[in-house]
């Protein structure tokens, strides 16, 4: 190799290295035995993969560099149509290399399973009879994490801890948009869906504070929807346990419902009580008062229905306009901009398409095709604006 060439090639390796010092593998060195197993997933998955693409590359070069137009050694045989035996190494090995993979993704799907309990505390502990899991309900707002800890009825922001060796058993839901619970170190992401709970069995092996996240975008303040997990042993999750009692504050649906408005960087927060079945309220989206619960509709449903009398539920069961009249930040803001179908003026300066000015008059075209069957376009008719007529008993309801 030339000197010019060595000194490329060093300056290719400086930056190469440069390049990754900045990188943090945490995905690929993990401090969990759910993650350590799913990093070594990926290992495997790759290497079985680089058996065929390897050779392939190689060969590729080899075949470009051998059968060159300027190797007049290299045979030529234009007839050549059809090898039995290149035919057989061509099929075999990407076919061999498909069941490989096909039977580690059956069973590490299976084995990996995040609603599966841990079986194992790491590759050479299983998980004893004695060992109590710490159990956390993790509820995703916006934009920060809440985490409860019912056996010790306490709950955190931003932060939550857990001692090392003991399985986790994590109840994951939202308040309002889909997120995703995410520590790389301790387990792969899990969903976190409004009115939905979703599980994760973790633990954690190895002391330390970790970095947690939302992997799943939601709006603007996603970036620093982060939070600390700390890794410690029994005594020193006592007294974080100890901490969070005397340093933390009341936790009940006021507090709740304040903490539930969207805010960005927020701090990390303690609350030393839980008011009783505040989580419950929250998965079944129904911590506004007055709201029903989303398990009493589906008993209902289950029930066969309410009849007629059960149209003062509707009221009840709206559960996404809780901030319709607010900004993104707690700003005034005008619900349903659908002038003039429900009589709210429009959020933007620019007039709706049909409509002449401010006022909200539309053209006489307008009104007309409203009434004309088979025509699209145009506002709603009024009977979509206005909430039905109540039943009385025994009156069937009739078609418009």
């Amino acid at each position: 190799m030339t000197p010019q060439l060595k000194i490329v090639a060093r300056l290719f390796a400086l930056l190469a290295l440069m390049g990754l010092s900045g990188c943090n593998l945490v995905v690929m060195s993990p401090s969990g035995d759910i993650a350590r197993q799913q990093a070594d997933l990926i290992i495997v998955s790759t290497v079985l993969m680089l058996i065929i693409i390897v050779p392939v590359i190689f060969l590729t070069l080899f075949f470009a560099w051998r059968y060159r137009g300027s190797n007049t050694n290299a045979p030529y045989d234009p007839e050549w149509h059809h090898s039995t035996r290149l035919e057989v190494i061509i099929w075999s090995a990407p076919l061999a290399i498909i069941i490989a993979l096909g039977a580690v993704t059956w069973i590490s799907t299976h084995k990996l399973d995040p609603y599966r309990p841990l079986d194992r505390i790491d590759a050479r502990r299983a998980v004893s009879a004695e060992v109590k899991p710490i159990n956390v309900e993790v509820v995703a707002l916006d934009w920060k994490w809440l985490f409860f800890y019912p056996d010790y009825g306490i709950a955190t922001v931003n932060e939550m801890a857990a001692p090392v060796d003991v399985p986790i058993n994590f109840k994951i839901t939202a308040s309002s948009v889909m997120n995703s619970f995410y520590v790389p170190a301790l387990a792969g992401m899990i969903y976190a869906m409004p009115g939905m709970e979703t599980k994760l069995h973790a633990v954690i092996n190895k002391p330390g504070e970790y970095e947690g996240l939302s992997s799943n975008y939601s709006g603007d303040g996603f970036s620093h929807m982060r939070f600390k997990f700390h890794g410690v042993d029994q005594a020193g999750f006592d007294q974080w346990v100890a901490r969070v009692k005397q340093n933390g504050t009341a936790l009940n649906r006021d507090a709740y419902l304040k903490l539930e408005k969207p805010s960005a960087k927020e701090p990390v927060r303690y609350y030393a009580s839980v008011e009783d079945g505040l989580y419950r309220a929250v998965l079944n989206m129904c911590a506004t008062p007055g709201k029903m619960c989303m398990d009493e509709m589906m008993h209902i449903d289950m029930a066969g229905g309410a009849g007629t009398e059960s149209q003062g539920n509707r009221a009840r069961l709206e559960h996404d306009n809780r901030h319709a009249g607010e900004g993104g930040h707690g700003a005034s803001a005008a619900p349903a901009a659908t002038f003039p179908a429900t009589g709210n003026p429009s959020r933007t300066d620019e007039p709706a398409e049909g409509i002449n000015d401010r006022t909200g008059s539309q053209p006489q075209t307008t009104n007309q095709h409203m009434h004309e069957p088979g025509q699209q376009g145009g506002a709603a008719p009024s009977q979509l604006n206005n909430d039905p007529p109540a039943l009385t008993p025994g009156q069937t309801p009739t078609k418009p």
